[in-house]
């Protein structure tokens, strides 16, 4: 008996993941639910048991391959045999393959590239391949069907090449889909936390942010929202997403209910969180369904940034190097602690003076505390 592991439904309307990771090599015994493979996608990284005990017989998706959900990704021997050489033991009949496969099955190319080069009519057998491994990338196919030679399969002297995979990867496509589709505009204004810094003792600025932003987004419900077709869709939770960075990237789980929490609720859950995304052991539900997001770009953030809208909300507030600075107060140059905070938004759903007035709303939270 042998047993195929598909590529799951993730949920949150994931379609793909690429294999980041395998845990096992063709071969090896197995137990029933042991962890096979790492699957990354634009939310998390997880793990995928096996489906039965048995040895590995065929590992059918390299590491680096996008594929979507359904895809088999291993076959499992459950009685401990390998396959015979050419056999594709299966527990379902397989589907047709496509008239192009056993050409393209020659070679090492993601789902992506394949059908970049069936929409393109470039035969991937006759492709020479410039990624590792060999592995034809979607440059070589699109250079293949222009007519352009391929790029030299070794970088020239003084280069280091490396794919863009995994977590950077995946914040790629997705920031890039942000700047695409979300007509962003940023508005800045100071925040004077003297007197918030006195009284917070060794607990986080970023607690009070994420208490100040509930307040916020209840003044200017517009920016706790979705534009979903010709709908605004209001949301009555406050689920915020805190970014978070990490080794592997930037990750954004989701502080639940917030309205509902105290500062050392807030605390405590944020920590959680932080250290669970250092760790990589976020659950994928960490990592859904946020409203608004916050991002703290802490002691060596910079001045100012303008983040991206972490789509589909429609606003993320940022929070800014906090130094001490000379101000005027009542005539007078004095010394205050003085950070920036920004709000960047859709302008589809929320315009400027209301994204302002967002901002002085959690400022006037901030610099009154008590």
């Amino acid at each position: 008996m042998a047993y195929e592991l598909k590529l799951p439904d993730l949920g949150e309307g994931l379609t793909e993941g690429e294999v980041a990771r395998w845990l096992v090599e063709v071969g090896d015994e197995v137990a029933e639910d042991q962890p096979l493979v790492e699957i990354q996608t634009d939310k998390t990284t997880v793990e995928i048991p096996s489906p039965a005990a048995g040895t590995v017989a065929q590992i059918l998706v390299e590491e680096g391959a996008t594929v979507p959900v359904g895809t088999v990704l291993v076959v499992i021997g459950g009685d401990g045999a390998a396959p015979v050489a050419g056999e594709q033991p299966r527990t379902e009949p397989a589907p047709a393959a496509p008239a192009a496969a056993p050409a393209t099955d020659r070679v090492r190319a993601t789902p992506i590239v394949r059908r970049v080069a069936a929409e393109l009519g470039v035969d991937l057998a006759a492709v020479r391949g410039t990624g590792p491994q060999g592995r034809i990338t979607e440059n070589d196919v699109r250079a293949a069907a222009s007519g352009a030679p391929t790029a030299a399969a070794e970088p020239p002297a003084g280069e280091r090449r490396e794919p863009l995979r995994g977590v950077r990867k995946l914040i790629a496509q997705h920031l890039a889909t942000s700047h695409r589709e979300v007509p962003a505009v940023t508005v800045v204004e100071e925040c004077d936390f003297t007197d918030l810094d006195r009284v917070r003792g060794n607990r986080s600025y970023l607690v009070y942010l994420v208490a100040a932003t509930v307040h916020g987004l209840r003044a200017v419900p517009e920016l706790n929202a979705r534009l979903e077709g010709d709908e605004i869709v209001y949301l009555e939770r406050y689920d915020l997403g805190v970014a978070v960075q990490t080794d592997q990237g930037l990750v954004v789980p989701v502080l639940r209910e917030v309205d509902a929490k105290s500062l050392a609720e807030i605390e405590a859950e944020g920590n959680r969180l932080a250290e669970a995304a250092g760790a990589g052991t976020l659950k994928p539900e960490e990592l859904r369904g946020s409203t608004f997001t916050v991002s703290s770009g802490g002691k060596l953030g910079g001045l100012f940034a303008t983040p991206l809208v972490n789509h589909p909300e429609v606003g993320i507030l940022g929070l800014h190097r906090i130094a001490e600075r000379p101000v005027v107060r009542d005539g007078e140059i004095v010394v205050r602690k003085i950070g920036l905070l920004s709000c960047t938004f859709d302008h589809r759903v929320v315009d400027g003076v209301r994204a302002t007035a967002f901002l002085l709303e959690v400022i006037a939270r901030l610099e009154r505390p008590g």
